[in-house]
């Protein structure tokens, strides 16, 4: 195995914009790096940086002690790989495609049985943040690749923990942030739509309500208490104090004529809370009814 101080050789399997950013990084990190791309010409600036164009997928992997792979869909990664099963023994792949933790998987058995080893990166940033300091890189898989290859991982994202040794569990920390991130995103728009049909530029809005929206972060840590405990009782902000809040913000959303698709699903869940006799617990509770 090559040292990481020699200088690890890299090929990186597609080059749209979050695969160039990738391989830019590595090649800006000093690595030699070999660039494969099923449509043709999206190499080209990174040849010109110093990058080698790849053939094939098999000649790029063939070129590379570690396997950088950025392509739409991890279920499509197999097929990728598939004309380079025979020369994957005793390299890294390091996937960094989407999909679902069954999909990745998948992928990791597939890569395993060839004699490869596997890690899993979920990334948290677009791609003009790849190599940012505050960028972020869920890793699950293989610790040994994490940690020889640690410094060429640094090389794309300022945090890039390694959060278990089960590749999917880095495909749910991402989606645990996306789906907080939509959450938040389509509250805040839906704000908006309120505030804008009342005459309030949201920057004026902001400008005054800083504090309590930023309360809303520091909030998350005692929530995930109670739902990991799986304790909702609370003195306080129980669900049936927030019952009459919601159905204001439906009524409101009806007579000004905005959709109120939002804040209904959330009024059906505090009621559903209710009627099964959870009024007196905090909003955590509604996790249970999530999971079904």
């Amino acid at each position: 195995m090559v040292n990481e101080v020699d200088g690890v050789r890299v090929a990186v399997l597609g080059l749209g914009e979050m695969g160039s950013a990738l391989a830019g990084a590595l090649l800006d990190g000093g690595h030699p790096t070999t660039v494969w791309n099923r449509t043709k010409g999206k190499d080209e600036a990174l040849v010109a940086r110093g990058a080698v164009r790849g053939a094939s997928v098999r000649q790029a992997v063939q070129a590379a002690d570690v396997v950088v792979i950025n392509v739409k869909g991890a279920a499509n990664v197999r097929e990728l790989l598939e004309p380079a099963r025979d020369v994957l023994a005793g390299r890294a792949v390091v996937n960094l495609s989407d999909g679902t933790s069954e999909e990745v998987r998948t992928v990791a058995g597939w890569v395993g049985e060839r004699d490869a080893e596997y890690l899993h990166g979920q990334i948290m940033t677009i791609a003009p943040g790849v190599g940012h300091p505050d960028a972020t890189v869920f890793y699950g898989g293989a610790a040994g690749v994490h940690e020889r290859y640690r410094e060429m991982l640094g090389l794309l994202s300022g945090h890039a923990p390694l959060v278990s040794d089960d590749p999917g569990v880095a495909v749910l920390y991402g989606m645990a942030v996306h789906g907080t991130m939509w959450g938040l995103l389509n509250g805040f728009l839906h704000a908006a739509a309120a505030l804008g049909d009342a005459g309030v530029e949201l920057k004026q809005f902001l400008a005054h309500a800083d504090k309590p929206m930023a309360a809303l972060w520091g909030f998350l840590p005692s929530i995930a208490e109670e739902v990991d405990q799986a304790s909702y009782a609370t003195p306080f902000g129980a669900l049936r104090h927030h019952l009459p809040s919601v159905e204001d913000l439906v009524r409101e959303s009806r007579d000004r004529g905005i959709d109120g698709e939002l804040p209904e699903y959330t009024l059906s869940l505090v009621r559903k809370a209710l009627e099964q006799g959870h009024g007196d617990d905090g909003y955590s509770r509604l996790v249970e009814h999530f999971r079904g």
